[in-house]
């Protein structure tokens, strides 16, 4: 079996982000393979774990990938703060005698956007509506590495590491099934005193916000790094609660124009046409009587390139406003009109004021209301296993697995249970435990 062959049986898919399934990544040719370490949000200590503590096994997924790609450059980009990660990749590289780089960065927010990233690596600034390739760059986060080396050894991506902090008792690393269900994590991180809380499913900055109920019925995904329980007064969860008329009618009556959210906004920073504070101008003025003319302006479409990676809500906006989430409703607004992109044919390059705009990460978590969880250590790694999963068969980009085991059929942990469509962009998912199948919409419930 040849390495992409490894990768696509074994349903690898992008850890950190979207869920792109890897065997598509890396049938590519760049110059660039560079390993996203810079675990982006605030609180989230996942790939610090894995850098620290399984660098070797990183170093060969790195060297594996290195050489099937033949690029001339890999490297592992963290954030120099990393002292301990740092220290345990060098002995790594040096171990392996592997022809790998550590690209060390400032420690900002958001260092681990991979245009970001692939920017202040190479220098080169990814095209809006763009992709890293590109530029000649193909980018993996270090749990999809390590996947990818698992995979390498016929082991199918069933377990994932999980940052889960906050309001726990002990804020903890765990090693889990996917399918486990989000309440498990928690209990098995301490459990919370809170009688109502909010779990992050993410980031601080970015993850999904979801209530007690919500999170009761929500499991882990090949997709998840984080859960963050947080307190129903928290300034994460006032926000989420926001309507979208609202918040609407702030910016028609509040915003005053100081175009704080596009000299921060990291995407305008690297040159895009993005320009949050002529969004909101326009929103404040238009009649959603006609979206159509609406949808024609070009700062509108604008939207369309936005990272949502909420800085311009977060830390930028003196009035509290929200961009970020008046930009995800364009979005939406677009795609249902079938308004797409068009990637101009044009490079771009950085605003002269950059380096200048980056927003530090401990100021960031701050301004979103969690410096509380800030320097938190979370020193416990544990291992899980519950006696029930429930595994969705769409936990990535693209189209859901084709379920191919019964009601009452008995499964083993690493067993295919649901194929990716012949043809199709998507991924292969398999059993998570051994147990006896229950099937359930599209999901697939497995009890020991």
């Amino acid at each position: 079996m040849d390495f992409i062959s490894h990768i696509f049986e074994a349903g690898v898919v992008g850890c950190g982000g979207a869920g792109f399934p890897t065997h598509i990544k890396l049938k590519s040719k760049p110059e660039y393979f560079i390993v996203n370490g810079a675990e982006c949000e605030p609180l989230l200590r996942t790939d610090r774990y894995i850098m620290s503590h399984l660098a070797d096994k990183l170093i060969a997924g790195v060297t594996a990938i290195a050489g099937a790609l033949h690029v001339r450059y890999a490297l592992i980009a963290l954030k120099k703060s990393y002292t301990e990660e740092i220290e345990a990749l060098e002995a790594a590289i040096g171990r392996a005698s592997a022809n790998i780089q550590l690209h060390l960065m400032d420690s900002f927010y958001p260092a681990g956007d991979e245009q970001e990233i692939v920017y202040e690596v190479t220098g080169k600034v990814v095209p809006p509506s763009g992709i890293p390739l590109d530029v000649g760059a193909v980018v993996d986060n270090v749990a999809t590495v390590i996947a990818v080396a698992d995979a390498l050894e016929g082991i199918p991506l069933t377990q994932k590491y999980v940052t889960v902090t906050g309001e726990v008792g002990e804020p903890s690393v765990l090693y889990v099934p996917v399918g486990t269900s989000f309440l498990e994590c928690i209990n098995e991180a301490g459990g919370t005193e809170l009688d109502d809380y909010i779990v992050v499913a993410g980031g601080p900055m970015m993850g999904k916000v979801l209530t007690k109920r919500e999170a009761m019925d929500a499991v882990i995904t090949k997709t998840t790094s984080g859960l963050i329980v947080l307190k129903t007064t928290s300034a994460i969860a006032a926000n989420a609660a926001m309507d979208k008329k609202r918040m609407l009618n702030q910016a028609k009556s509040v915003c005053i124009q100081c175009s704080y959210c596009t000299q921060l906004c990291p995407r305008h920073m690297l040159g895009h046409p993005l320009r949050p504070h002529m969004i909101m101008r326009k929103l404040a003025m238009a009649s959603f009587e006609d979206d159509s003319q609406l949808l024609e302006d070009t700062d509108i479409r604008q939207a369309a390139i936005c990272s949502e990676c909420g800085i311009c809500e977060v830390y930028a906006c003196p009035m509290g406003l929200k961009p970020r989430q008046m930009n995800i409703m364009l979005k939406g607004m677009l795609k249902k009109a079938g308004i797409r992109y068009e990637k101009p044919d044009e490079d771009f390059a950085p605003h002269p004021n950059r380096e200048n705009t980056k927003a530090p990460t401990k100021r960031t978590a701050a301004r979103a209301g969690v410096l509380t969880y800030y320097d938190i250590p979370v020193k416990a790694y544990k291992t899980y296993s519950p006696d029930i999963v429930k595994i969705p068969m769409s936990m990535h980009i693209g189209a859901p697995a084709e379920i191919i085991v019964g009601d009452g059929e008995t499964v083993y942990e690493g067993q295919l249970i649901g194929k990716c469509p012949d043809g199709s962009l998507g991924a292969n998912i398999h059993a998570s435990i051994s147990g006896t199948v229950q099937l359930e919409n599209n999901t697939v419930i497995i009890h020991r």
